[in-house]
Formats: C-alpha cells, structure tokens, sequence
C-alpha cells in the first residue's frame, strides 16, 4: 500500500516540526506492513518540499516487480503527485541503506536529503558496497544522514529473517 499524508495545518498557528526520529519511526510502521506481508521489511517515507507525505513498504514479490523497493515506490507516487519527475527539496527516509537502483533513482529525482537507519552489508549502495550518493562524478550528491533508529530498523530485519528460517 501506498499512501500520501498531507500535513495539516490550521489558521496562523503551524503545526510542530517532525524530526527525523519521528519520520523514521513511520517507515519503520511500513516496514512492519511489508513483513506481515511477507516481504522483506523494508519502509519508506518522502516528504516533500512543500511537506506532502507519502509512505510506502516493500512490493516486489506482492507485485511480481523487482523495482516496487520501498524507496522507489514513494519516489513514484510523489512524482505523480507534484507532476514532476524531480523532487529537488524533498527528504527520504528509509529503514536500509539504499540499494543500487534506489540509489539511482535518488540521483535521478534530485531529492535533497536521504535519511536511513540500517546499513545494507549485502547490496548497500550508499557507504557498504559504494558509494553511490557522494561520487561526486555523478550531477547529484544528496546529503545523508545514516543511522537513524538503526538499532530498531536491524532488529526487525534479523527478527524477520530469522522467523523465515525456523
């Protein structure tokens, strides 16, 4: 499922700023829905530069796609939703270290900032196995903060990957 959350605001007073903790903790909810779905839980949120929210979860075995990555799935939706294949300003969240392709995508849409928690040991394409985020003979370079909620966002991996072989 994805979804689109739009903040919301009311009169003159604005409501108070979500911090990257909280952001973090609704991906990690996505990832939550991806594992009961049996999916590998991975969760995702962007919130635009105008503060549209969408978030979504890992798809690919769900969707028969091997592109419906948690990331690539809200990079998607948000695309559509502001009617523009570049999100320059928006932030991405994301419970793992970005795969190549995502990070691909990133680049692509121009997003500003990428936030995740767990590093990817197997496939992570942002500072495990490269580093494609900050090759600076790439037109972009995102900021990225890692490690957020890392703790919690490992533990539902080794839990999920742990129940699939017992």
């Amino acid at each position: 499922m994805i979804s689109l959350i739009r903040k919301a605001t009311s009169g003159s007073s604005r409501m108070p700023q979500k911090t990257d903790i909280d952001y973090m903790n609704i991906a990690l909810q996505q990832a939550e829905i991806a594992a009961e779905k049996g999916e590998v839980p991975v969760g995702a949120v962007l919130v635009t530069e105008d503060e549209q929210i969408f978030t979504s979860h890992n798809a690919p075995i769900t969707l028969n796609d091997a592109s419906a990555h948690a990331e690539m799935r809200v990079i998607r939706m948000a695309c559509e939703a502001v009617g523009n294949y570049r999100l320059t300003g928006a932030t991405l969240y994301v419970t793992l270290e970005p795969c190549t392709m995502c990070a691909g995508a990133i680049i692509h849409a121009r997003i500003a900032r990428v936030v995740y928690g767990a590093t990817d040991p197997k496939t992570g394409a942002v500072e495990s196995l490269s580093h494609v985020l900050s090759d600076s003979r790439l037109n972009h370079q995102p900021e990225v903060v890692s490690g957020v909620l890392a703790n919690e966002c490992g533990a539902l991996l080794k839990r999920f990957f742990k129940d699939r072989r017992n």
